[in-house]
């Protein structure tokens, strides 16, 4: 098995969605729990290699996408754009009243009124990151190779921390995150977690 790591493209976007599908049950599939399976992909994925501030890397084993880490430098602008240019349309696409599953009812009304961060989590630091790996590559060291990859390419980018959103549920990704130097940010709530790359062991 060949594994390496690249930069994500707009091709890639089939197989982030099917991985952010397979993974967005607290780090379980939700493949049961949607009627429109493309709606995690479509909130926590896709807008990562279409929406402007954004940059992406997938893992690649023998040419298949297993896992991703995706991001935008600049949150602030992202969510903005994402608030006028990407939501009100796909709002109108997946209208909460069309929903059976209560997952696509969730995710249908955070189309239509997305989350407002806490300005506590904005001030920690600008950028902000997702990652999703298949099940079958997790526990390997692969999550942490993802993260050093990005974190040295958002540090050529003159950026100076990140910060992420767990799930509660997730009990073993918040346990990861933390090893890996994240920490509670200060007024924000306990899953959004912070780190400063200045602040990290070498």
């Amino acid at each position: 098995m060949t594994v390496k790591i690249r930069s994500a493209c707009s091709a890639d976007a089939p197989a982030l969605s099917r991985i952010c599908l397979l993974t967005a049950d607290a780090g379980k599939s939700a493949e049961h729990l949607h009627d429109y399976p493309e709606l995690p992909g479509l909130v926590w994925a896709l807008p990562y290699v279409e929406l402007p501030t954004t940059w992406g890397f997938v893992m690649e084993s023998d040419g298949k996408v297993v896992g991703y880490i995706v991001g935008s430098k600049d949150t602030p602008t992202y969510e903005t754009y994402a608030r006028t240019h990407r939501w009100p349309a796909l709002s109108q696409q997946y209208p909460p009243e069309a929903m059976r599953q209560p997952a696509d009812q969730s995710y249908a009304a955070l189309l239509t009124n997305f989350r407002v961060l806490p300005k506590t989590t904005l001030d920690f630091a600008s950028a902000h990151i997702h990652i999703d790996i298949l099940p079958s590559y997790q526990g390997q060291g692969w999550g942490r190779r993802l993260i050093e990859h990005a974190f040295e390419y958002l540090q050529h980018q003159d950026v100076d921390g990140v910060w992420l959103i767990t799930n509660p549920r997730n009990v073993a990704a918040g346990a990861f995150y933390r090893k890996m130097g994240f920490e509670s940010i200060p007024g924000s709530p306990e899953n959004h977690l912070g780190l400063r790359f200045a602040e990290m062991e070498c």
